[in-house]
């Protein structure tokens, strides 16, 4: 369920309710019974894992986190074809 943040208009307090999104918004502020609006806060959103912006589209040379090898092993693999025949 989400959590929504409400300010009271009279106080000034700010108060955390987790509501269901069909819940109704609160009205009256649980110490001086103010009225409340709803206020919108920042998210702790984080992206994690591989592939994301900062990993697999930035310029520069890329990370070793484990992936495929694929790169790796045809580069490695031209090489060998040109020792052979040298």
């Amino acid at each position: 369920m989400p959590i929504y943040e409400y300010r009271c208009r009279k106080c000034g307090q700010v108060i955390e309710a987790m509501q269901s999104i069909h819940d109704r918004p609160l009205r009256k502020c649980r110490s001086c019974s103010g009225s409340l609006e709803k206020i919108i806060s920042r998210t702790a959103f984080m992206l994690k894992g591989g592939g994301w912006y900062a990993e697999g589209y930035t310029k520069g040379p890329a990370k070793s986190g484990g992936g495929s090898e694929s790169g790796t092993s045809s580069t490695s693999g031209a090489k060998k074809k040109k020792a052979a025949s040298a």
